[in-house]
């Protein structure tokens, strides 16, 4: 979506690539803040169960995670598309989950195709509208405007993106991260690549800013469902979340102040 909403210049394998160790990094300072949190509230522990037992889960994971060596593996060498491997990733995911894991009735597998016709109908249709938005902003020149009111306010490029950072956060509060990547992205693209900032680079930021949105309310659509999923009520999960907030505010800093942890990965390749 980010992708398409730049124009399609973009390549969405460097994209993706470009997420891993940013992904990483996120994950790993997650786990590190959920550590501190439960030790310091005295939460109970199992004990370990012994590498045996952890090699028969790792054994068992196997068909689901060589899913992401497929995707990974098969975009970046060129076998298919991004586009293409979300079909194979389908098709894949479906036969393990028949065949090996054997966990999908029929009722399961029409729920699924009929979630995912109506989420792709919104896509579509977001990214339809938003083509038609694009075209205005250009024509209006709202993203000059832009750029010429962010370096009145100042010239630097780090205060710039941080001034980006804090309107991207605020607007993910409120709205989904699909149609806010395809509202934001004709905006703020054109100021940052002013600025020297790689798009690819400024693409990971946009996603990270925005997944932090998603479990922040009044929206807060990931919050809402593990607050269901945990059966707990909203205010409560609030009141510990804090720790993680400052744990991806911390990641989302260093990413958009240390390019090379987006970047590094995909130069790669090339």
């Amino acid at each position: 979506i980010y992708s398409i909403s730049a124009g399609g210049r973009i390549s969405i394998a460097d994209l993706f690539t470009a997420g891993v160790l940013p992904g990483l990094l996120l994950a790993l300072s997650l786990m590190i803040t959920a550590y501190w949190v439960a030790s310091r509230r005295g939460y109970p522990t199992e004990p370990f169960a012994g590498f045996g037992r952890a090699l028969q889960l790792l054994v068992a994971a196997i068909p689901g995670l060589i899913l992401i060596a497929i995707i990974f593996g098969g975009v970046r060498s060129g076998i298919f598309t991004a586009t293409e491997s979300s079909c194979i990733a389908i098709v894949y995911a479906f036969l393990v989950t028949l065949i090996i894991y054997r966990s999908m009735s029929w009722g399961d597998f029409v729920a699924a195709t009929t979630a995912s016709v109506r989420t792709t109908a919104m896509v579509l249709m977001i990214i339809g509208c938003a083509a038609a938005f694009g075209w205005l902003l250009a024509y209006l020149r709202v993203p000059a405007a832009l750029v010429a009111f962010l370096q009145s306010v100042s010239d630097n490029k780090l205060v710039i993106l941080l001034l980006i950072n804090i309107v991207l956060l605020i607007l993910g509060t409120f709205m989904d991260m699909s149609p806010l990547i395809i509202i934001t992205t004709p905006i703020f693209l054109p100021v940052v690549m002013a600025y020297g900032v790689d798009p690819v680079h400024f693409g990971v930021i946009v996603i990270l800013n925005l997944g932090i949105g998603l479990c922040t309310p009044p929206v807060g659509a990931v919050l809402f469902v593990s607050c269901a999923i945990g059966r707990i009520p909203i205010w409560t999960a609030m009141r510990s979340i804090w720790p993680f907030y400052g744990a991806a505010f911390v990641v989302l800093m260093l990413v958009t102040y240390i390019p090379e942890i987006s970047l590094w990965l995909p130069s790669l390749f090339h």
